[in-house]
């Protein structure tokens, strides 16, 4: 019987012995599987964060946020030539309007006032002496819209993206996307607001006084952006009368690494015509719980490898103790250090593979659950800090519902490569857990091990 086999067999002497090692070492071995699980996780939610959101400019005409402020819109032309700067690597831009449900379209909004609305367009408090009184609000300039009457209307030459619909995914109920390199009477328009309007593919409505096709109905997943209507960029500008214009840009530049230097670069081309911002801000607001799901992932991990490195070393320290006069007799009848440390070895991975496998169903099974577990803490401490107010606040407000949202989409799954790693890493761990008492105990002399008996 050579060394490997006795070992191998030796790990079944006692078993209630062995059976407890394998259930303690294999709780080790799932905690080292599913975090290992949890970080790939979160590592591929962060990278595609930074690829889908880091990588982005935003451009909009100077002292306007939304329908707020003042200014001049943009043209098609300035801003066409904002593809021919370095590293940017596409351009999107938007024209946003308001329809008036009693003069410019015969659609009613899905969005009721509610309290918030009432608050806005019906009545406002102040007093001078601390004491509420109520006084109407102003009504909204001619030609101004009531955007608690209202519905959204945008067109834009760029429909490959979830964001352009207000969601970061969009599902089309039925129809399809208009053609955005198009000028047809083409429109597609929310659920929400087909619902409302009794609306379905091929009907027709009034925008502008021109009608419009409904070609399909998406649902972007909130209520306020399936409120709204889109058309090709070319066909809002003409029947909405603006020729040219535009009142947003997004420009996709190819790499994070180069979003500051891009940033400067568009700035300089437009000048004071336009404000210009970038989504570092944003991209460190949403990775920042994620940063803190993967660090937690990753102190789990390491305290996983540890407990399993010591559970193996104190294991195999107990049992070679309790060999030593076998150990003494192997090397009196000729037996090496190097063929008793194989046997040590080999007993000590034979007990860390029956717990691997035990410990991969229980990886496999806790992945998912402890993922989530991780998230919701993460989730509920962004919630206490929340988005705040101020200056900057919709801004926050907007990278909060984000990171609230990149953090709800982790699905995390023990794949063949986490498989892979979890069995290197708990084989090094025998190993190096087994050699070292092996070693000591391999060097005793023979007489030395009879007297200690």
């Amino acid at each position: 019987m050579n060394t490997l086999t006795r070992g191998a067999r030796s790990a079944f002497r006692n078993v209630i012995r062995t059976g407890s090692i394998v259930i303690i070492l294999s709780i080790s071995i799932g905690l080292i599987i599913a975090m290992m699980a949890a970080r790939q996780a979160v590592d591929a939610r962060i990278e595609s964060l930074k690829s889908s959101v880091g990588n982005t400019i935003s451009v909009s005409p100077a002292g306007v946020m939304g329908f707020e402020g003042g200014g001049e819109a943009l043209t098609t032309d300035t801003v066409a030539k904002l593809s021919d700067i370095d590293h940017v690597s596409g351009v999107t831009s938007t024209l946003s309007d308001r329809l008036t449900t009693d003069d410019t379209t015969d659609l009613t909004s899905s969005i009721e006032a509610g309290a918030l609305g009432q608050r806005r367009a019906g009545e406002s408090s102040s007093s001078s002496s601390g004491t509420s009184t109520s006084s109407p609000m102003p009504t909204p300039p001619a030609g101004m819209a009531n955007p608690m009457t209202s519905v959204n209307i945008t067109g834009t030459d760029n429909t490959s993206s979830a964001s352009t619909f207000g969601g970061s995914s969009v599902n089309w109920t039925s129809g399809k996307v208009f053609d955005a390199g198009s000028d047809t009477d083409d429109a597609v328009i929310g659920k929400n607001l087909a619902e409302k309007n009794s609306l379905s593919v091929g009907d027709t409505f009034t925008a502008y006084g021109t009608t419009l096709t409904v070609v399909g109905i998406y649902d972007a997943g909130t209520d306020f952006a399936n409120n709204g209507i889109f058309t090709s960029l070319s066909t809002l500008q003409r029947i909405s009368d603006q020729a040219d214009s535009v009142t947003r840009a997004s420009v996709t530049v190819d790499s994070v690494d180069n979003l500051t230097a891009t940033t400067t670069a568009v700035s300089d081309a437009l000048g004071d015509t336009a404000d210009v911002t970038n989504s570092a801000e944003t991209v460190e607001q949403l990775v920042s719980p994620l940063e803190s799901v993967r660090n937690i992932s990753l102190f789990s991990l390491i305290g996983a490898v540890i407990a399993g490195a010591v559970i193996v070393l104190l294991t195999m320290i107990m049992i070679v103790r309790e060999r030593r006069r076998e150990v003494g007799v192997m090397k009196a009848i000729g037996s090496s250090n190097i063929g008793i440390m194989k046997q040590f070895v080999a007993e000590a991975v034979t007990l860390t593979s029956l717990a691997l496998v035990v410990g991969s169903i229980i990886g496999i099974a806790a992945s998912a659950p402890l993922t989530s577990l991780l998230v919701d803490t993460s989730s509920s401490s962004s919630q206490q800090g929340g988005p705040g107010g101020g200056p900057g606040g919709m801004r926050g407000g907007m990278a909060f519902g984000l990171g609230r949202q990149a953090l709800s989409n982790i699905e995390s799954s023990v794949g063949a490569s986490t498989l892979a790693a979890g069995v290197g890493a708990t084989l090094l761990i025998a190993i190096l857990g087994s050699a070292i008492p092996a070693l000591m105990i391999s060097k005793i002399k023979p007489a030395e091990a009879m007297r200690s008996e």
